[in-house]
């Protein structure tokens, strides 16, 4: 391989596809390295059965200004699909509507003063501003302060075991604050209730696309080009390959997950290795269920019974036309873990197993002719858990080796893991990389 010059970006996910693509924009010469077959990362498409859609859930909300705008710039925007979505909670059996004033009202697993304090927290929650002053609290001192003993040990806590297990209870309170203001951002902009869209043809279709912007911009994009480390020379950063080749590139920004981030970066003070190596990860075991037909109406089932061992269900065809998915349901069973854990171990005839005896449990009327296909996706490193005073934890991303950046999901500190986040959070870096650059 030549020297490149110019710019280097390690990982094409879409942070890394939106780094590079910012950056080109702005004249930078930028090459794109990727170890997978294909771009996108966490947003990348598979084939399940008879048809091609994403390998993990992602929804857009209406308001999501960084994604939509990029959606705008690659002519998709106007194509995107917008729906009005149920939620239901599931406990004791049955799942429980919660989509509306009249099902909230209603709702079984609360009284009426915990309902009202619940209601009276998601407000509160959704209009406070200043994150840093919850920041050193844990969410179960936050939630009960506002919600009250009951209302958290009903429905808070089992909603953070299952997204979190039990260290929920070293995680700061900004983790749920910022899920609610993601949900509520709709509002802020003047519309009553948020819409929940898809992109006809999903995320493979906007990554294509993305690509092909990338190409037409004179970003060389190296698929199955694995890089094994980066090192300063006395002429630039050096980039290592693990066929042997190597490039010489003026800067050079890592986009892989902050712990994996050592290990390809051998010059970093140790400090700064701990630092990153430090930010504590969730990963993902998350199942794409193929099936003969939709199964519920709810877009999102919450999980409030412990001896259901995942996360929740997110019924995709609840949210996408069925012309899309030729008719049949898809089905997402997400389970969140530490990346150690010991169920990334287990076959996917184990965890098939395991997930399709609780989805029966949950759908009696579902029999092993409705299942077409089922697949599994593992990732150790999802979204950085925010700990207490997370933000004076978080790695720099200037790092101590000229011209050499970190970017990654550690460094989103008031919002939650998504593409919109992601989107802004690589824009904005790219702009300030840039200008430091010049």
């Amino acid at each position: 391989m030549k020297n490149g010059g110019g710019w280097a970006v390690i990982g094409g996910g879409l942070l890394g596809m939106t780094v590079a693509h910012t950056l080109a924009k702005m004249n930078c010469q930028v090459t794109l390295f990727e170890s997978a077959p294909a771009c996108g990362g966490l947003a990348s498409a598979w084939q399940i059965g008879d048809i091609v859609w994403d390998r993990h859930y992602h929804v857009t909300l209406f308001s999501d200004q960084a994604l939509r705008g990029l959606l705008s710039e690659l002519g998709l925007d106007a194509g995107m699909r917008w729906k009005k979505t149920r939620t239901g909670f599931y406990a004791n059996g049955v799942t429980h509507p919660f989509s509306n004033t009249l099902d909230y009202l209603r709702f079984p697993l609360l009284n009426p003063l915990e309902k009202l304090r619940l209601a009276s927290t998601i407000v509160r929650a959704s209009r406070l501003k200043d994150w840093h002053s919850i920041e050193d609290m844990t969410v179960e001192e936050w939630l009960t302060r506002l919600s009250g003993s009951g209302v958290f040990q009903k429905i808070w806590r089992p909603l953070l075991l299952a997204k979190l297990g039990e260290d929920y209870q070293s995680t700061s309170a900004t983790f749920l604050w910022a899920t609610i203001q993601r949900m509520y951002a709709a509002r802020r902009t003047g519309l009553k209730e948020e819409l929940f869209g898809y992109l006809p043809g999903g995320y493979a279709n906007m990554l294509g696309r993305f690509e092909s912007a990338l190409t037409a911009a004179g970003v060389p994009v190296l698929l199955n080009t694995k890089v094994t480390s980066v090192e300063s020379s006395p002429h630039g950063l050096q980039v290592h390959l693990a066929s042997g080749e190597r490039a010489l590139f003026e800067r050079v920004v890592v986009t892989v997950p902050a712990p994996a981030a050592p290990h390809i970066c051998p010059g970093l003070h140790e400090r700064e290795r701990d630092g990153l190596a430090n930010i504590q990860y969730l990963g993902i075991i998350c199942a794409s269920v193929l099936l003969r037909t939709s199964i519920s109406e709810y877009y999102i089932t919450n999980i409030l019974d412990r001896s259901i061992p995942f996360t929740g269900l997110i019924e995709m065809s609840a949210l996408v036309d069925a012309s899309e998915l030729k008719s049949h349901g898809l089905l997402y069973i997400p389970r969140y873990l530490p990346p150690h854990h010991a169920d990334f171990s287990k076959s996917d005839d184990e965890l098939k197993f395991e997930m399709l005896s609780s989805l029966k449990r949950m759908h009696p009327s579902l029999v092993d002719g409705d299942i077409l296909a089922f697949k599994i996706s593992r990732v150790r490193y999802v979204f950085p858990r925010p700990t207490l005073g997370y933000s004076r934890q978080v790695p720099a991303v200037d790092s101590s080796i000229r011209g050499l950046s970190f970017v990654n999901s550690a460094h989103i500190l008031n919002g939650t893991l998504n593409a919109n986040e992601t989107i802004s959070l690589a824009q904005r870096e790219a702009r300030r990389l840039h200008a430091l650059a010049n």
